[in-house]
Formats: C-alpha cells, structure tokens, sequence
C-alpha cells in the first residue's frame, strides 16, 4: 500500500517483490493449470479469427486488477480484456492517477495452440511515463524486471542488450501478416533491404524480452495498443534500447504516434530502422 507522502519510487522500492508475486500467483492460478488443457468451451474470437480470448486471459486480469489495485490504492488498471469490455477505460491512460496496463496473456494464439511462446505483462506508468514493468513467462520459468534507472534484469541477472555484431543482417520482429492491413504490409516492406532480416512476431513482449537480451536486434510494430508495448519498451529502454516512430520521436504509451515504430538494442539502431520506416509511411 502506498503511504500518502510517498512517491512512486519509493513505492517500487518496497513493493515490487509484491507485485511479482501477484503475477506469478495469477498465472500459477488461471494460466498454467489451462496450458496445453484448454477446453473448447474456453476460447472465442474477439475481432477475428486470429484475435482469441481464452478464460486464462479473463480470468487472470480480474486477478491482477483486484491485486494490483490493493497494493497501489487510487491506481486505476488498464487491462486488454476490460478495454475489449468497456473502450472508455482506455482513456485512463492520459490520466493523473497511475496506471496498471496489464495483458494477462500476450500470446494468446501460441497459448491456445500449446506453444509456451506466450508471457504476462505488467507496467506501472504514471502521468505518460512508464516507471515500471514485469514480463513473466511462466511455461519457461523465466520473469524479466525493469525500473526506470535502475536497470532490466532477467531472473536477477542484468540485461545489457549492447550493439549489434557487425557485418550480419539485423534481425527484426514485425507485426505479423495476419493482423496487419495491406498498407502497413506496404510500410513494413521498407525493411526487406540489404542488412536487414524482418521476420513475423510472436509474443509482443517475448520479443522485446529477446531485443533487451542482444539475442534479437529490434521489433517493428504497426499498432499502439499500450499493453502490448509498455512493459516491454521500458525493459529494452534500461537495457540500453532505444525506440523510436518514423518521425524520430520516442514512443508513447498515451498514444497519437506515428506507425509503424521500431525498438532496438541500440540508439543507432533504432535511428536507421525508423529513417527506413519513416520514408515509406
């Protein structure tokens, strides 16, 4: 519970170990006791046939908010499923109260299809800025952290995404051709030059995990939808990434951003993949 004369970052400093646990006592609960068991009744379609829900993803957000909404009191929650339910409740975002934005599973297509390629995320933004933020896949064991200027850690252990190796092809991860329209294809298909490598996306914040770890070299991304992006951009951030729009503009989490938008290992990075993006859209 946050003391009324205590900031935020003193409220990270006591209670991150708390809000880990919500996390992992929400996918312990709702998640992993539905992976690879999932009954027929328990998936629908939200937009499309590519656009599932599951009673994991329902079922662990109602965990989370109630959770997450004790432990941080006159917190709002923006979650996936209650902005499906109710899209005002996005619009907490550009408030002044703090923010949960919460995609209890990102991933839910590989979830629905038995892939553990899928992850929980949770940030902690307050006034536009992200100040906080858990990924926790929970089918491979593994929890990355962030805080804004204290670093990104996986399992405890610092995350340095450093630059990438020279002379190979940068690896990016690109919206996926399923939920993106012929004109973002279009944009997108900036990246097919020489040194570059675009492949599909999975998991949003599995591949932003994969970029603060140097092992991917950026992601490039045609949507804005916050619980997508602000855990993860905040971990690249303090892994030493940077992001940036076509415009040369940082991301933001309240939105109004020109797409599509690129996070990479490093500023130069980012620098040449939006130059790239930026003279197409």
């Amino acid at each position: 519970m946050i003391e009324e004369t205590e900031t935020i970052e003193e409220f990270l400093t006591r209670c991150s170990a708390d809000v880990e646990e919500a996390v992992r006592t929400a996918a312990a609960a709702e998640i992993l006791p539905r992976f690879r068991r999932l009954a027929e009744h328990e998936v629908a379609h939200k937009s499309g046939p590519h656009d599932l829900v599951t009673d994991a993803d329902r079922l662990a957000e109602l965990r989370l908010t109630e959770a997450l909404g004790a432990l941080l009191p006159g917190s709002v929650v923006v979650g996936e499923e209650a902005v499906h339910a109710d899209p005002t409740t996005y619009e907490a975002i550009q408030g002044d109260a703090p923010v949960w934005i919460v995609d209890p599973v990102d991933g839910t297509r590989q979830f629905v299809h038995g892939d553990d390629g899928f992850c929980t995320l949770i940030a902690l933004a307050h006034r536009g800025v992200v100040m906080a933020s858990w990924t926790y896949a929970a089918a491979r064991g593994q929890l990355a952290t962030a805080v804004r200027g204290r670093g990104a850690f996986l399992d405890g252990e610092r995350l340095i995404a450093g630059p990438p190796s020279p002379g190979r092809d940068l690896v990016v991860a690109t919206s996926h051709p399923d939920f993106t329209t012929d004109e973002q294809k279009r944009v997108l298909r900036a990246l097919c030059t020489d040194g570059v490598a675009p492949r599909p996306c999975g998991s949003a914040g599995l591949e932003y995990l994969a970029v603060a770890r140097g092992e991917a070299d950026a992601v490039a991304f045609s949507w804005e939808a916050a619980w997508d992006h602000a855990a993860g951009l905040l971990l690249v951030e303090e892994a030493g990434g940077a992001h940036l729009t076509g415009t040369g503009e940082p991301f933001r989490v309240t939105g109004g951003n020109t797409l599509p938008f690129t996070a990479a290992r490093d500023a130069a990075t980012a620098r040449r993949l939006a130059g790239l993006l930026g003279a197409t859209a």
